[in-house]
Parts: C-alpha cells; sequence; structure tokens
C-alpha cells in the first residue's frame, strides 16, 4: 500500500510547506499551520470534471469573434442592496459576503431571495448552519412565504450539484461556505484546501450554467474574512456587512466589484420584521448632532457613487502622561497625528501637549483624502473651545506644507449639502472653476489650514 503524502497548510494564507512549522512564513501567524493529505492530480481532475452542456470555450479563440449579450440586471426591492452590485444582480456571478455573527447576513440573504421568488424566479437555499425548521422559522418572522424559493439542508458539495441539476435555479445561496465540503478533498470543512476547492467548483456552477451565486463567509477576529486570501480573488463580488450589535443600523460596502463600481456603500436598519434600507443617510447620521459644540465639523464624504454627510467630533484637552495619547474612531489612527504636526507647524497651535481623540459619528469609516480639512478644523475647534457654525461644511484635502488640496466629484458633494439645509461650503479654492454652486449657499474657496480656520472659527 502506497504511503499517503500529506503536507501542513496555514489556515491563515493558505501558504504549504512539506514540514510543520510554528509560525507561517508567509503572514507570520503562529500555529496555523494544520497537516492535510494531499490530493493527486487524477482526484482532483475527477472532482471536478465539467457537466454536460456546459458552453466553456476549449481553445483559444480571436475576442472579435466573442458573441456578448447584453442581459439586463435583476433587481430587488432593495434599492440599497442594488446599488452596492452596481445596479443589480448579474446572470452566472459569484458574490462574497462577510460579516460577523450575528449582524444579519442570513437574514439580508433571506430576504433577497424571497424577493426574488416573487418577481418568478426559481431560488435555492442552501443552509449549512440551520436546519429546515429553523430556517423555515426565520422566514416566518420576516413573513416570507413563496413556492418558487426552495430550502435545502445540506453540506455535501456533491449533493448541492446534484440538487442544482435537477432543480435548474436561477439564484444558489449558499450559507455558508464555511461549511460546505467535497468528499474528494480529506480536510476537514471550512480548511484551507476545502475552502478554495469548493469555490472553484461553485464559481464553475455559476458561470457554465448562467446561475447568480450568493455565498456566506465567516470573518476572522481582525475583521478579515476567514480563509486563504485566493477566496477574494476568486469571486466576482466581495460585500462586507458591518455594523454594531447594539445599534439597529447596518452597513454593507463593496471592497470588491467586477461589474460595478468599488467602495459603494448602502445603509440598513435591523427592525422587528427584518432589514429595512434608509434611503437618506445624511439625515441619520446628522440628527443628533450637538448644536453649538466646540470640535464637531460636518464633511461631505463620498462613499462609492454617492455623497454622504456625517459629523466628525474632536476632543482636545491637556494630557496627564509624559507622551500624549492620539485615538481615532472611524479614521486611520495615523492621519491624527499627521494633521496635529500640520496644524502646529504652519498655524503655530502647541499641541505637543495635548491628548486628542477623534470619532466619526454613527460608526461609519471614512478613508478617503477630502475629510483631513474638515479633521483639522474639529481639533481646532476644540483646542480653541470654539464651536463651528451648524449651517457650515466642511471639504478638502490637507498636504504637509499646510495647502487645501482640489478633491473629486465637488459639484455631488456640494449638492448633497445644500439639500441638508448648509449655507456655507468651505472647500479648496481649485475646486471654484467651471461651475456654479446652488442658489443659497455661499461657496468659500481656501488655499491654506489657516485660510480655513478663519473662515471656520473666525481666527
Amino acid at each position: 500500500m502506497a504511503k499517503r503524502k500529506t503536507k501542513f497548510i496555514c489556515q491563515e494564507c493558505g501558504y504549504e510547506s512539506p514540514k510543520w512549522m510554528g509560525k507561517c512564513p508567509g503572514c507570520s501567524q503562529w500555529n496555523k499551520m494544520v497537516e492535510e493529505v494531499e490530493v493527486t492530480g487524477t482526484a482532483r481532475r475527477g472532482a471536478f470534471t465539467h457537466s454536460q452542456g456546459s458552453t466553456i470555450l476549449t481553445k483559444p479563440t480571436p475576442i472579435t469573434s466573442i458573441e456578448t449579450v447584453n442581459e439586463p440586471r435583476i433587481l430587488t426591492k432593495l434599492n440599497e442592496f442594488n446599488r452596492v452590485l452596481g445596479g443589480g444582480v448579474v446572470k452566472g456571478s459569484l458574490v462574497l459576503i462577510g460579516g460577523d455573527p450575528g449582524i444579519g447576513k442570513s437574514t439580508l440573504l433571506l430576504q433577497v431571495s424571497s424577493q426574488l421568488a416573487n418577481k418568478g424566479h426559481l431560488v435555492l437555499y442552501i443552509s449549512g448552519e440551520e436546519s429546515l425548521r429553523q430556517t423555515k422559522l426565520r422566514a416566518e418572522r420576516l413573513h416570507i412565504a413563496s413556492d418558487h424559493l426552495f430550502v435545502y439542508s445540506e453540506t455535501n458539495l456533491e449533493e448541492i450539484n446534484r440538487t442544482i441539476d435537477s432543480i435548474n435555479p436561477s439564484f444558489v445561496i449558499i450559507d455558508s461556505i464555511q461549511t460546505v465540503f467535497h468528499p474528494d478533498v480529506t480536510s476537514a470543512p471550512g480548511s484551507v484546501s476545502q475552502v478554495r476547492e469548493c469555490t472553484a467548483e461553485l464559481m464553475r456552477i455559476g458561470k457554465t450554467k448562467g446561475i447568480a451565486i450568493f455565498i456566506v463567509g465567516h470573518v476572522t477576529k481582525e475583521g478579515s474574512i476567514a480563509g486563504p486570501r485566493l477566496l477574494e480573488h476568486m469571486v466576482d463580488t466581495v460585500l462586507y456587512f458591518e455594523g454594531e450589535r447594539h445599534h439597529t443600523y447596518r452597513i454593507l460596502r463593496s471592497v470588491k466589484n467586477r461589474f460595478g463600481s468599488t467602495n459603494e456603500m448602502g445603509i440598513f436598519e435591523m427592525k422587528e420584521f427584518g432589514l429595512e434600507e434608509v434611503e437618506n443617510p445624511s439625515e441619520i447620521f446628522l440628527e443628533e448632532r450637538s448644536r453649538g459644540a466646540a470640535g464637531s465639523t460636518v464633511v461631505a464624504s463620498m462613499e462609492g457613487t454617492r455623497p454622504i454627510l456625517v459629523e466628525i467630533q474632536a476632543l482636545v484637552s491637556p494630557t496627564s502622561f509624559g507622551n500624549p495619547r492620539r485615538m481615532a474612531t472611524g479614521v486611520d489612527h495615523n492621519r491624527v497625528p499627521l494633521l496635529m504636526a500640520v496644524l502646529e507647524k504652519r498655524v503655530g497651535m502647541l499641541l505637543a501637549n495635548q491628548d486628542a481623540y477623534l470619532k466619526v459619528a454613527g460608526g461609519v469609516k471614512l478613508d478617503e483624502p477630502a475629510i483631513d480639512l474638515a479633521i483639522a478644523v474639529s481639533i481646532a475647534s476644540s483646542f480653541r473651545d470654539k464651536p463651528t457654525r451648524t449651517t457650515d461644511c466642511i471639504i478638502g484635502e490637507v498636504g504637509l506644507t499646510g495647502e487645501v488640496r482640489r478633491v473629486s466629484r465637488i459639484e455631488q458633494r456640494v449638492q448633497e449639502a445644500a439639500k441638508m439645509g448648509f449655507e456655507r461650503i468651505i472647500l479648496p479654492a481649485n475646486n471654484l472653476g467651471g461651475w456654479t454652486g446652488p442658489k443659497g449657499v455661499q461657496l468659500i474657496g481656501v488655499t491654506s489650514v489657516s485660510e480655513a480656520l478663519r473662515a471656520a472659527l473666525g481666527e
């Protein structure tokens, strides 16, 4: 009898080694190497053969001779969900949705399944974590009932493939990919080999049969999707469902999309009977804003193709320690000391002995450079104890020499601010040319942080 060949695979990044190592050379994680039986090429080819009737090109073909069909996207009743996907669901696409446990991934996909089924599409919801009765109880709570929605509790990928062949659905939901296994792969479900091979097989099924497949992925304690990084490269779209359990608002964010814009964001509210979309997120984020408080500014940030107004709060106080603290929530923590250094060097504020705390209200995470000026004004407002006007919106990127640089899509940002009732917009002077602002809105162009502080704080 031939000896089985084994190898050690890192469960974080997929690094393979013929021997066990305590620290993975690929991702530098400890105790992540797991022994798995090596799958031979013959077994792998036998396990993942192409289905009959598949229309895969088997030879190189000139791109000019390939025929394309512009099929319309399938829309759900959740406009936020459609927009994050780039305008609707694309046939034959493979979408990965990740999020913390209990955030509402299964609820969202069950609602989407019901809406697609009510339009006459055949939907197969495959649950590897819940029984049929548990899924039925969830559906009753959400008032979901449709003869076109089929529920299947199975984790064996071969059985799932046979069921898809027999039912021939238009949409398939896999909840979750970490529970699905292929019997020809000897490792445990959720391992790197299982996740990689099962995702590859689901991708083949979706592409050859024109089925849109949604797969749920668990996340690690760091917030990234569990399993090999290759998983995110294989799928067409990667969505993250974010939010806190103690808050009702949920954020669906697109970080990869082959059929639309990346960094698109949709806002939902978790209610008793499921998720409801928030049509005006700016109003939600600003409804609890304090009036006349120092350290508070509003910025118009672009999330994908939509501008959203959010409040940035700063608290600056004298430190009680040798080294002052710099803390930030919702933005990169390295941005706070950088902008404080600009204020100290270019404006003359003595901030070296001050603690600084920065927060983006509403739980939103911002990472674009257009929020720099609003952060700088918030810090200066708290340090001087001078509140900004409640009708001011501040937009701009700050350079290390204290200059304010132009930002993209300034017209959309200003239109959103005007719609929410803001009367003054402090923005880069280089963004003022070639267009006119809305009526009743004063546009103040600035070239440096000092000018912005004079306009916002009267300094």
